[in-house]
């Protein structure tokens, strides 16, 4: 019984269709305008107190929160620099190109699609298996110090948070829809797209 590797041209082709996905379903939920997730009422928030485009405030955020990793030791892959720039570019991208959604069904529509789309970018991209997200090992690296990845990972959310709504985020339905969705739905879309996790001879 031998680990069949799978070649690392399928792995570089799902990362990206993960992080474009991933930038496209961020999109979406902006779009629709009934609340963000955590992370983008921050990017948001900034957005609208000290300009730039969300997207750019994204790449800009993703560096930063790169950085706190030096003193957690944690190591970056490929994956975790192209996560840096990808998803913000993307974002910027769409937002300029697509208009805001109007009337409240297709608002809805948008926004639950985006939080679906977000779920199965993430399992796309993580099962590449080329490196975390800055945010997702921000989380582990704290975790690895001995403390609990759901008070970590509760910790980070809820200040992100509070910092993009008191910046002028918006939080609303999407920003609920997501906190109770994206869990179940990663935890179906990780597994199943992880690479090499069931390819046994």
């Amino acid at each position: 019984m031998s680990i069949v590797r799978p070649p690392r041209l399928r792995r570089l082709i799902q990362l990206y269709v993960g992080l474009i996905l991933y930038g496209v379903s961020a999109a979406m939920m902006l779009l629709a305008g009934l609340g963000v997730d955590p992370w983008d009422v921050l990017h948001q928030g900034l957005s609208r107190r000290f300009g730039l485009g969300v997207g750019t405030w994204v790449i800009i955020v993703g560096a930063l929160v790169l950085l706190l990793w030096i003193p957690l030791r944690q190591r970056p892959g490929f994956g975790t620099l192209n996560n840096v720039l990808a998803i913000g570019l993307v974002v910027n991208l769409v937002l300029g190109a697509v208009p805001p959604v109007h009337g409240l069904a297709a608002r809805l529509v948008v926004m639950t699609s985006g939080v679906v789309l977000n779920g199965i970018a993430t399992g796309a991209y993580i099962g590449a298996g080329l490196g975390p997200g800055p945010r997702d090992g921000l989380m582990t690296g704290l975790a690895a110090r001995g403390y609990s990845i759901r008070v970590v990972r509760t910790g980070i959310e809820l200040t992100v948070l509070l910092a993009g709504w008191l910046l002028g985020g918006t939080l609303g339905l999407g920003t609920v829809v997501y906190a109770l969705g994206i869990g179940p739905i990663a935890h179906l879309s990780i597994p199943r797209l992880a690479i090499g996790a069931q390819a046994r001879a």
